[in-house]
């Protein structure tokens, strides 16, 4: 994990203080997720959603060039519920040591 250095104006550090205090984050969590929802598509909550248009008001928000992923049919997730339900159970592999 990195750690970063951040210089800002006495000013802008409060007010990213406050808003971490508001959101019950600490300011190093709040400022992840701040950038997380700037530079990650998928990112996703109303929290981060809010976050996003905001950064994209501000042209700052990191847009992304892939194709935006499907969902599964439904027919493909029950296959892959039923292929998971398939194998031992746990407390099986628990029982035997594995």
């Amino acid at each position: 994990m990195a750690q970063v250095s951040w210089r800002a104006d006495d000013e802008i550090v409060d007010r990213v203080r406050q808003a971490a205090a508001r959101s019950s984050r600490s300011l190093n969590e709040y400022i992840t997720v701040v950038l997380s929802a700037a530079t990650d598509p998928a990112f996703s909550g109303s929290e981060a959603g809010a976050v996003r248009e905001r950064l994209a008001l501000a042209g700052l928000l990191e847009e992304s060039t892939a194709a935006p992923a499907r969902r599964p049919s439904q027919r493909a997730v029950i296959k892959a519920g039923q292929r998971a339900a398939s194998g031992t159970p746990l407390d099986k592999l628990i029982s035997s040591g594995r």
